[in-house]
C-alpha cells in the first residue's frame, strides 16, 4: 500500500497547475477479524482497505475529498485525476480560510514496525481452547494498520504498525459478565491463558446474589480499564487549546489555575509509545511527548495548526480535535496485586459505561457501573454489586480523592473500528480512591 499511495500522491502532483498546493493523506488496513460466541467461532472475515483523501490549495482557499482504494493502480490513478479535476472546478466558489495552515517543509519519515502476530488458525485454536467450557464473547481484530502523508512541497511521511486486539467478555446469566480486553503486537498464548484464567476467577463471584448498597460515599478502586474510560472523558475537549482558550474546556479551573490534582497525576501525550502517526493532515510533525498534566498541575494542551494561526501559539501536531491519540498517566507506587487489600472495604470496578458529563463547566461526570463490580471486604470480593449510578467530580476522582496509583500502567487499544481500526492507545495505571460518589 506503501508504494500505491506514493504513486498516486505523484500522478496528481503532476497535474498541479500555476500556484496550487496539494496535500495527500492515506489510512488503511489488512486485518483479520474473529468474532466469537460460546467460546466458538461464529464469523471470520477479513478487511483489505485503503482511503485517499486529497486537499486542494490556491492562496487561502482550500477543497478536500476522500475516496476508497480499489488497490487496482490504474483504476485508482484514473479516479484520482478525476477527483483532483472536481476540486478544481469548484475552487474558486469556496470561502478564504483566515486560519488556513499547512506545513511546507519537504520532511520526510518512516516508521514501520512489525509484530509477532497470531496466523487465524493459531488465534482461533489458542482462544477456543483457553475459554473451553465458558461462554465467552467477543472479537478479535489483528493485522498492520497504515497510515500516509504526502504534499506537493516535498513532504513524505509513512506510518505502518501492527497490533491486535482481543475484546471480550466471560458471561455467567443474565447481564452478569466480566469484561476483558487484551491488546499489543506480540501474541502470546501463555499470556492469553493467564488473563482468561483471571477472568474465570471473577466469574466464580458472580454466580453469587448481587448485593444492593445504599447511595452514597464509598471507598473505591478503579481497574486501569475503568480509569482509562475516565480519561477519555477528560480528553474529549479537556486538553484541547481552542477549548482552553474560549474557556470551554472541562478542567479550564485546572488551566487557570484555580484547582489542581493530586501531585501524582502526570499525564502525557505519548506519540513516541502509541500506535498513531507522529503527523497531522496537514504534514506538521508531531513531538515525542507533550506534557499535558504535571505534578498534577496544568502543563500544556494540544494545539493544531489552525488553533494556532488564530491564537498566536505554536502548533504541536494536534488534529483538528486537538484530542490525546495517546494517552499516557504515570503509575504510582501501589503493587497491583495489593489493590484490593488496599481497599480493604467498598467497591471493586471493573469497567465504567455510559459516560458523559453532567456539569463540564465543574469537571462533573456520570455514569453507570456493570461489569465485574464487586463489594470488598477486608481486602477480599464479598460479592457482586447490583449496577449502580456514579456522579462525580475530576477534580476530586483525579484529586482531593485519589489516594493511590498502581504501580505498572496497562496498554490499552481502543476497540473502535467505525469506518477503520482505531490508532489509539492508552497507558493508564488503576486508581484507589478514597471516596467515590454514587447516587443510584
Amino acid at each position: 500500500m506503501r508504494d500505491l499511495f506514493f504513486e498516486l500522491a505523484d500522478h496528481a502532483f503532476g497535474q498541479l497547475a500555476g500556484s496550487e498546493v496539494l496535500l495527500a493523506n492515506f489510512s488503511g488496513e489488512a486485518t483479520d477479524f474473529i468474532r466469537l460466541n460460546h467460546a466458538q467461532v461464529r464469523q471470520p472475515m477479513s478487511v483489505r482497505q485503503g482511503e485517499l483523501s486529497l486537499a486542494l490549495i490556491e492562496g487561502r482557499r482550500r477543497n478536500q475529498a476522500s475516496f476508497g482504494l480499489t488497490g487496482v493502480a490504474a483504476a485508482d490513478l484514473e479516479r484520482t485525476g478525476l477527483v483532483l479535476r472536481e476540486l478544481r472546478r469548484e475552487l474558486s466558489s469556496l470561502p478564504e480560510d483566515p486560519y488556513l495552515l499547512y506545513c511546507t517543509d519537504a520532511a520526510h519519515s518512516e516508521r514501520i514496525e512489525r509484530g509477532t502476530l497470531p496466523s487465524p488458525e493459531q488465534a482461533i485454536d489458542d482462544v477456543v481452547g483457553a475459554a473451553a467450557g465458558t461462554d465467552l464473547v467477543g472479537i478479535l481484530a489483528s493485522g498492520p494498520m497504515m497510515r500516509g502523508f504526502a504534499s506537493s512541497l516535498g513532504a513524505r511521511h509513512w506510518h505502518q504498525v501492527e497490533a491486535f486486539l482481543f475484546d471480550w467478555s466471560l458471561h455467567h446469566s443474565s447481564d452478569k459478565a466480566v469484561k476483558c480486553a487484551w491488546s499489543g503486537s506480540r501474541w502470546d498464548r501463555a499470556e492469553l491463558s493467564r488473563r482468561i484464567e483471571a477472568a474465570r476467577g471473577q466469574l466464580e463471584h458472580l454466580a453469587q446474589p448481587a448485593r444492593s448498597i445504599a447511595p452514597g460515599e464509598y471507598r473505591a478502586y478503579l481497574s486501569p480499564a475503568a480509569l482509562d474510560e475516565l480519561l477519555w472523558m477528560l480528553n474529549w475537549g479537556g486538553v484541547s487549546a481552542k477549548a482552553q482558550q474560549t474557556k470551554q474546556s472541562c478542567i479550564q479551573r485546572l488551566v487557570d489555575g484555580e484547582a489542581s490534582l493530586a501531585p501524582q497525576v502526570q499525564l502525557t501525550e505519548d506519540t513516541a509509545r502509541g500506535l498513531a502517526p507522529a503527523f497531522d493532515e496537514v504534514g506538521f510533525t508531531k513531538p515525542a511527548q507533550v506534557p499535558l498534566v504535571r505534578d498534577g498541575r496544568h502543563a500544556g494542551s494540544l494545539v493544531s495548526p489552525r488553533t494556532g494561526a488564530e491564537y498566536g501559539l505554536a502548533a504541536n501536531g494536534a488534529g483538528e480535535d486537538e484530542s490525546m491519540r495517546a494517552v499516557a498517566l504515570a503509575g504510582g507506587t501501589l503493587a497491583e496485586e495489593e489493590a484490593l487489600a488496599a481497599l480493604d472495604t467498598g467497591i471493586y470496578i471493573g469497567n465504567l459505561h455510559y459516560l458523559n458529563f453532567s456539569d463540564r463547566a465543574s469537571g462533573r461526570v456520570t455514569g453507570m457501573t456493570r461489569f465485574a463490580t464487586f463489594w470488598v471486604e477486608g481486602g477480599r470480593i464479598a460479592a457482586p454489586l447490583a449496577v449502580m449510578r456514579w456522579d462525580d467530580s475530576l477534580y476530586r476522582l483525579l484529586g482531593s480523592e485519589l489516594e493511590a496509583l498502581t504501580d505498572a500502567p496497562h496498554w490499552i487499544l481502543n476497540s473502535g473500528t467505525y469506518g477503520q481500526r482505531s490508532v489509539e492507545t492508552s497507558r493508564v495505571p488503576g486508581a484507589l480512591l478514597r471516596r467515590m460518589t454514587f447516587t443510584l
